[in-house]
């Protein structure tokens, strides 16, 4: 995969990047809320095998991520480990935690 270099990169090309098997019978809204310079807020719609990136906020997300823009970045493009960003606090991580483990499986990281 391309590595991006800005969030809203990211999310641009995020179809480019979705592997449909890891969604399939799955229903869920992923938040993802970015602070600082280049950050913003999008959300997924992911419904069986499918996806559709929505630029805002969704009402009733099931998992959302907030962490810096830069920061996630830097975790799509392969250069920080989500686990680790968790466990050290740069990543918060609210809702269905094990649904946003999956997303891993969903949206792999460049390498």
């Amino acid at each position: 995969m391309i590595q991006v270099t800005s969030v809203k990169e990211y999310f641009d090309t995020l179809d480019q990047r979705f592997q449909p098997e890891g969604a399939k019978n799955l229903q869920a809204v992923f938040q993802f809320e970015l602070s600082g310079d280049g950050g913003g807020t999008y959300h997924i719609l992911v419904d069986n095998g499918t996806m559709k990136v929505v630029e805002g906020a969704h009402a009733t997300p099931t998992a959302t991520i907030k962490m810096t823009g830069e920061d996630y970045v830097k975790m799509v493009n392969g250069k920080i480990n989500g686990t680790m960003a968790f466990m050290k606090g740069q990543m918060k991580v609210t809702g269905n935690m094990l649904l946003a483990q999956k997303m891993q499986a969903m949206f792999p990281p460049s390498k």
